[in-house]
């Protein structure tokens, strides 16, 4: 089994300090002839939010996959809370506190809230291999986990999970991500195919992991969403870095355009942003004009 090699660098803040609790330098990945991400570099800060956007392509995923530990870069290095570690299993990616909740959320729909929120992770009674599951104790820290993060459109936490909204269902996904105290949660398009008012509860949580002082990175194709929650947006275009942006009003254009590569004075790039909708920054990219 790998462990995630750390080594101290030189000059390094310490933890709390103004370092990044994450830094991606000169991330490269290849895939046969195709280079997935070409000197890719990305930073983030505890307590901050950090949209992940781009094209279908963009690199997005593979970027995530090499902090995960699902595919491990080809080069580059990776610096969390001031140490150049090496990510090549999820599991150096889960001993570091990186928690990641991809578009699946990976949820039993025949388990109730508690039992997804314990699966493979079971507490014993009296701490034993072969001792009884302590039903009660899960049971209570499920009720606070889920009280802290203000969740509160559960019925019950033994409501088989099948029986969920997506919202609820998100939330229930991002729950047992932080069972491990993570320093860092990655979700992949959190809000994808969820209502208005199941979109709102998600992102009200996602600002909720930042006020609990962890870093987050958001990946997400609706920039609508991006803009309410992130504090820093980082474009992705062609497995290359494409732009970094402030999360302000007045630089929406500016991210349509890194996305898009069209100019951000054109009127078409100024009508998506207005949208700021991935149906409107598609309907660009078919005709830039």
């Amino acid at each position: 089994m790998t462990h995630a090699a750390a080594v101290d660098l030189p000059g390094a803040s310490a933890p709390g300090g103004a370092a990044p609790l994450l830094r991606l330098q000169g991330i490269t990945k290849t895939f046969g002839a195709v280079r997935a991400l070409d000197d890719v570099n990305l930073e983030v800060h505890a307590g901050e939010v950090v949209a992940l956007v781009g094209d279908n392509g963009a690199g997005k995923s593979t970027l995530i996959k090499t902090i995960s530990g699902a595919g491990p870069a080809d080069g580059g290095t990776i610096t969390f809370d001031g140490r150049e570690v090496s990510v090549r299993s999820p599991t150096d990616s889960k001993a570091l506190g990186i928690a990641a909740v991809y578009q699946d959320l990976a949820l039993c729909d025949n388990l109730d809230v508690v039992e997804n929120l314990y699966l493979g992770r079971e507490e014993r009674a009296h701490d034993q291999p072969f001792s009884r599951l302590d039903e009660v104790a899960m049971e209570q820290h499920a009720i606070e986990l889920l009280a802290e993060l203000q969740v509160k459109t559960l019925a019950s936490v033994r409501t088989e999970v099948g029986m969920l909204s997506g919202g609820q269902r998100q939330s229930v996904a991002i729950a047992r991500s932080l069972l491990g105290d993570p320093k860092i949660v990655i979700l992949d398009e959190p809000t994808a195919a969820l209502g208005v008012a199941q979109t709102a509860q998600v992102l009200a949580l996602v600002s909720r992991l930042k006020a609990r002082g962890l870093g987050v990175i958001l990946i997400s194709h609706n920039l609508s969403d991006v803009f309410e929650v992130a504090d820093r947006i980082v474009v992705l275009r062609l497995g290359r870095n494409g732009g970094e942006y402030p999360a302000t009003d007045d630089q929406r254009q500016a991210v349509v355009a890194a996305i898009t590569g069209v100019s951000a004075s054109s009127p078409q790039v100024e009508a998506a942003a207005g949208a700021a909708a991935p149906s409107a920054i598609s309907t660009l990219k078919k005709d830039p004009s």
